[in-house]
């Protein structure tokens, strides 16, 4: 009889910490060799490292009996980009079975998403693995971005995530009738505090400082560099208001180093002492070691770890740009930053709104997962109906396009005799000038 080999594919701390804490909780049958896959999908890998060699990876390293890089499988290609001939499948299933000392084992997969290269390539590659998918983040609380092969969708046997947004349920992978299981709180805590404890590069943070947390979205293309630095600029500025005259900046690992530069520039006209974290260590890491007095940022994971799960006081600053400029539309990244938007308070002075309530959240992910993926979730146009007829107005405008709501015929959108209208270049003109004598008057 074959044994079994359960292969993790994982590309940030943040994810090798939510398998340690699945492995410690039972999540999965036991296997005679776990295997940690590393996927380093930065744009430029040679420049950033991979997980395996950040400060804090020795203690979830325990957890798996050998590590692979996905990276030197598929050098000189970017995993983020190679995708097999269909033709070529079975012959380099056969030659990573050997490249990895697999033989004959029966194969188990946990990967991060189904949605993409590389973890979808993987899926590919082992055709008939039972798969197991493991939310990294947000994104599970919102659609499947693609309408996904029913060969891979089928294999999948459960969705596991930890409970960021307490009563919200995720949609991820719903259309295959995929079962979500919560990964404990308790195990995941465990797990970072063992990776905290092994980082000794970690520098001498303030007391009471505000944390902020970059995300470098230019590299999504959804700002540009300038607006992003404008953004963080935002993000000190509202710690200042609020009172801290300690800030410390932890960038995106890949983030250019000119967004410090600008940010020291504004630190030294506030007062404000700035310390800059090149380290590139876990946030929730120093969640636990220095305890931040605020959290400040844009829609970040770790916003909601740090409220849900170490009771820290958090701040979200820039998702109304956000929400406009996500393109297109199913973004992934459209439901976490609308969760941001919905339940975590504004940083900034008179854009404070209240949380909504986890039933009217479970409505509005409902209604925008079916705007965003309306083939895949077509059953769900009634309760998006529902929702948009009862509770579309100036607090959730912004998180639905209203052309796309008049694409799909929903409340909330242009009436369809109307709708000709918006296509007549004479209604466009007369409605420019209209909008901007409005601002004239108001100038």
């Amino acid at each position: 009889m074959s044994r079994t080999t359960q292969i993790f594919c994982a590309s940030t701390l943040y994810g090798a910490a939510t398998l340690a804490a699945a492995i410690e909780s039972g999540c999965f049958a036991e296997a005679e060799r776990r295997t940690l896959l590393v996927l380093n999908n930065a744009a430029v890998p040679e420049t950033a490292p991979a997980l395996d060699e950040m400060p804090g990876f020795a203690p979830l390293r325990e957890h798996f009996d050998d590590v692979l890089s996905w990276n030197e499988a598929v050098y000189p290609f970017h995993p983020g980009a190679w995708t097999p001939r269909p033709d070529d499948v079975p012959l380099l299933e056969r030659h990573l079975r050997l490249l990895w000392g697999l033989g004959d084992d029966r194969v188990e997969l946990v990967l991060e998403s189904l949605q993409g290269p590389p973890a979808l390539t993987v899926a590919q590659l082992f055709t008939g693995a039972p798969i197991h998918v493991y939310a990294d983040g947000l994104m599970s609380y919102g659609p499947t971005r693609t309408k996904l092969d029913p060969l891979v969708g089928t294999r999948v046997r459960q969705l596991l995530h930890l409970d960021l947004v307490p009563g919200l349920r995720p949609m991820l992978l719903t259309e295959f009738d995929v079962p979500a299981r919560v990964v404990p709180t308790r195990a995941f805590l465990k797990a970072v505090s063992e990776a905290a404890g092994s980082v000794d590069a970690l520098p001498a943070l303030p007391d009471d400082a505000a944390l902020l947390l970059g995300q470098y979205l230019s590299a999504l293309g959804v700002l540009s560099p300038g607006e992003e630095e404008d953004l963080h600029v935002r993000m000190m500025r509202g710690a200042a208001g609020r009172g801290h005259r300690a800030v410390v900046f932890k960038p995106h690992p890949t983030a250019p180093v000119r967004c410090s530069r600008v940010l020291e520039a504004e630190a030294e006209r506030l007062g404000v002492d700035l310390t800059v974290l090149d380290t590139p260590v876990l946030a929730e890491v120093l969640f636990e070691r220095a305890r931040p007095a605020l959290v400040v940022g844009c829609f970040s994971t770790a916003l909601f770890t740090a409220s849900a799960f170490y009771g820290l006081p958090v701040a979200r600053v820039g998702t109304e740009r956000l929400l406009e400029r996500l393109t297109p539309y199913q973004n992934s990244n459209r439901v976490p930053a609308v969760l941001a938007d919905a339940v975590l308070p504004a940083l900034e002075p008179g854009r404070d709104e209240d949380a909504l309530p986890a039933d009217e959240l479970n409505d509005l992910v409902t209604a925008l997962g079916f705007t965003m993926q309306p083939q895949v979730h077509p059953s769900l146009r009634p309760a998006a109906e529902r929702y948009l007829s009862g509770h579309f107005g100036p607090r959730t405008r912004r998180y639905f396009r209203r052309k796309r709501l008049t694409s799909l015929g929903l409340p909330g959108g242009v009436p369809a005799r109307l709708a000709v209208l918006s296509r007549n270049s004479t209604a466009r003109r007369v409605a420019r000038r209209a909008r901007a004598l409005k601002k004239a008057v108001r100038g």
